[in-house]
């Protein structure tokens, strides 16, 4: 049965540019999703969104028309706990991706096992209350807890305004955590506020804290060069995002966050998102750390191992 998008929902751009940035050798899009195809792998239906079909195939085009050797393929919302659609598309990547699952608490051990050889190597706790229902935080820590005999993290994604009333549970978790999107800050505020400044003491205090530098088209209030009429894309979200590079130059991931989902005012080209990273890592050693080392330390920690023996 055909399903039907949620009004004004934006497609993706289907003829993103070809970077001027050129991504180091074995660059790493960590944070990337695949919707569907729904005919094929059906959206969960207590979804908030009903999105396009984003599929494997055209992930991976993208990541070779850009240039990146490899994909983390964050479990989408819209699929809730059924992480079907993110697993086949692991099983088709030819060992290049790997992927961060939704799972709820009567998740099988057997099952924990059969992502885990197919490639997940996380579960992605959702505080947005706009896109997930409420889980309770006993069973998010039981979670945490079993998954962390797989050596597999916790992707956590909330608002910055919320990071207060989170701060205890996210420093209970057993795991190394990593952040989507900086914690979501918001780029009209200072740089030295309390709110930043609370994210970045986040991290400061807990080395197992790492964070996607992620999403300048969701945090930018100027936009993009089709808006602002200027080079240089989201130039508000730089000096956020090129901050965190800087002070935490071994915990930070950066990824394209293709399909886009629920974006309201604009589909941003994926190629100006590449070309956005020199300005937040804007050295050569910075950008491999951000894009190759790091990636690879935490989601193919094997083949890290092998070079260095």
């Amino acid at each position: 049965m055909p399903f039907e998008k949620t009004p004004g929902w934006l497609d993706w751009y289907a003829g993103p540019s070809k970077p001027r940035f050129t991504v180091p050798e074995g660059a790493v899009d960590a944070h990337c999703h695949v919707f569907g195809p729904g005919a094929e792998f059906p959206f969960a239906p207590e979804r908030k969104y009903t999105p396009c079909d984003a599929s494997k195939q055209q992930l991976y085009a993208l990541r070779d028309r850009l240039g990146f050797a490899r994909n983390v393929i964050v479990q989408a919302t819209c699929h809730g706990a059924d992480n079907r659609a993110m697993v086949d598309a692991l099983a088709h990547s030819g060992g290049r991706a790997r992927g961060i699952a939704t799972v709820r608490r009567d998740v099988a051990d057997v099952e924990l096992r059969a992502m885990h050889e197919a490639g997940v190597r996380g579960v992605r706790f959702n505080f947005v209350k706009r896109l997930v229902d409420f889980t309770p935080k006993d069973e998010l820590l039981e979670i945490a807890d079993r998954i962390e005999g797989f050596g597999w993290h916790v992707v956590i994604y909330f608002e910055s305004v919320d990071l207060p009333e989170l701060w205890d549970f996210f420093t209970a978790l057993p795991t190394t955590i990593v952040v989507d999107h900086m914690g979501r800050p918001d780029v009209s505020k200072p740089l030295d506020g309390p709110e930043f400044a609370l994210f970045v003491r986040f991290m400061q205090e807990h080395p197992n804290v790492w964070s996607k530098v992620t999403c300048p088209e969701r945090l930018s209030i100027s936009g993009p060069p089709a808006l602002n009429g200027e080079q240089n894309a989201y130039r508000d979200v730089v000096p956020f995002a090129r901050h965190i590079v800087e002070t935490f130059p071994d915990r930070v991931l950066w990824g394209t966050d293709w399909p886009h989902p629920n974006l309201k005012s604009h589909m941003p080209d994926d190629g100006l998102l590449v070309d956005f990273i020199p300005h937040i890592a804007p050295t050569k050693e910075l950008q491999r750390k951000l894009l190759v080392d790091n990636p690879m330390r935490l989601y193919w920690p094997e083949l890290t191992r092998e070079k260095q023996q």
